[in-house]
């Protein structure tokens, strides 16, 4: 067997490869014993009849197009192991060019390849801030909010108000029917549809509508949106006054977050700290590896792609369902089709995404992380934990459904801290404080050592 290798231009290899005549005799054999246990030949039981009656009576074509399926399965793997290839999805049949001699040509996608570049040189300052005190406060009042009593009241909206509504909209992803707005005094980025909307509905009654216009900035979370402008009509239906409890050692109590309430304080400005140190991590994270993307080389086939878009549209799909709608609904609804999303609206998320994964593989290998498997058992429990709280009974899984779900719970476990690991290296480099994992150990060694 010999094998020619061409490199492509869309990351794949061509492989030529010319069968030695007698290994396509012994698979043509097998062919034909195979076409005759399938066929009837006269005078000759199934798989019977001599090799050169089968040729004559199935003809030549039959028995080579057979002997050719029976080489690609029986020595696929070997060829690409031969050639010295790094497959990235199963490669396909592309042509027979020859049967005298008999030369079949390959397809491959690669796997992907990415050269990082000097992201060692890479600095972005890292400078999160603890939350000022009004942030604590405006958490404090949303606890007390939940324990809050409220009225229908018949007047216009005002500061404080619970307000039930209609958002009417022509653009799909703002129509919200039954929609419960706050009003508060300070606006919030988790504010929908937008930042400030709920201020628009103040001195509107119920029974009242107002039309209202807004632009969405190109950056804007929602890509359908991204620098959109759109109208909607804000239907008041139901406005609620609210009388907030006392903030005082019995409302602590209530809470059962405290005994007291300055207990309760110091419980909600660790947490206000931690989702706050967490939203900036994400977005610091995102940074790093965009600033690592731009002196980045990343090779990649389309069908490596064509995946990462199906794991996209299965997100979406899992995402609408919720919503009582599949696919080709929302894209009615959307006004579009399938391939005009995919092109304009997937992809560009779907390459993002994977060069994203595939830089961060990259850092883990080349910074040689390796998982802890204390760590790692304690993030499965975390996980198992988390899934039981949300009503996950593992115990009502058959056998193989339940190892199955188990694994797919310790993979996520090792992704999430696999990431971690990758993050906080990443984040020495950014700072300037960045050591190789062997002389991190090192130290580490010797500050236990020298501590006992």
């Amino acid at each position: 067997m010999n094998i020619e290798k061409q490199y492509q231009e869309d990351h794949s290899a061509k492989l030529i490869v010319e069968i030695d005549p007698d290994t396509m005799n012994v698979y043509k054999r097998r062919a034909a014993t195979k076409l005759s246990s399938q066929s009837k030949i006269p005078g000759f039981r199934p798989g019977k009849a001599p090799y050169e009656i089968i040729l004559r009576t199935l003809g030549e074509a039959a028995v080579v197009e057979q002997a050719i399926n029976l080489f690609i399965d029986s020595e696929f793997s070997k060829i690409i192991k031969e050639a010295d290839v790094n497959p990235g999805a199963v490669g396909e049949l592309e042509a027979v060019e020859s049967l005298e001699p008999p030369k079949i040509v390959f397809s491959v996608p690669l796997a992907p390849e990415v050269e990082l570049g000097d992201y060692h040189s890479m600095r972005i300052p890292y400078e999160w801030t603890a939350p000022e005190q009004k942030e604590i406060d405006s958490t404090l009042d949303d606890i007390r909010r939940m324990y809050a009593a409220t009225e229908t009241v018949d007047r216009a909206v005002e500061l404080g108000d619970y307000v039930l509504l209609d958002v009417i909209s022509e653009t799909q992803e703002l129509n919200n029917m039954g929609f419960a707005a706050l009003v508060r005094e300070e606006e919030r980025d988790s504010e929908l549809p937008y930042r400030g909307f709920a201020k628009e509905l103040i001195g509107l009654k119920p029974g009242e509508r107002k039309a209202i216009k807004h632009e969405f900035p190109h950056d804007w979370e929602i890509t359908e949106l991204q620098g959109k402008s759109v109208d909607l009509i804000a239907a008041i239906k139901t406005v609620r006054s609210m009388t907030l409890p006392d903030l005082d050692d019995a409302f602590a109590k209530t809470t059962g977050m405290g005994d007291t309430l300055d207990a309760l304080k110091e419980i909600v400005t660790k947490d206000v700290a931690k989702r706050s140190q967490e939203e900036y991590d994400d977005r610091y994270y995102v940074a790093l590896v965009e600033k690592i993307r731009e002196g980045a080389t990343i090779k990649c086939n389309q069908v490596t792609l064509a995946h990462e878009v199906e794991h996209v549209l299965e997100d979406l799909a899992n995402s609408i369902a919720q919503e009582n709608m599949d696919l080709e609904t929302y894209f009615k609804m959307r006004k579009t089709t399938r391939e005009k999303f995919i092109a304009d609206e997937v992809n560009p998320v779907a390459k993002k995404r994977l060069e994203r994964g595939l830089i961060i593989e990259e850092v883990v290998r080349q910074e040689k992380i390796i998982i802890n498997k204390d760590a790692l058992n304690a993030e499965y429990d975390v996980a198992m934990r988390s899934l039981a709280a949300q009503g996950v009974d593992f115990s009502k899984m058959t056998g193989d459904k339940q190892k199955q779900a188990r694994q797919e719970v310790a993979k996520e476990a090792a992704n999430r801290i696999m990431m971690r690991q990758a993050f906080n290296i990443l984040k020495t480099v950014a700072i300037g404080e960045y050591k190789p994992v062997e002389e991190a150990k090192e130290e580490n060694t010797a500050s236990v050592e020298s501590a006992s």
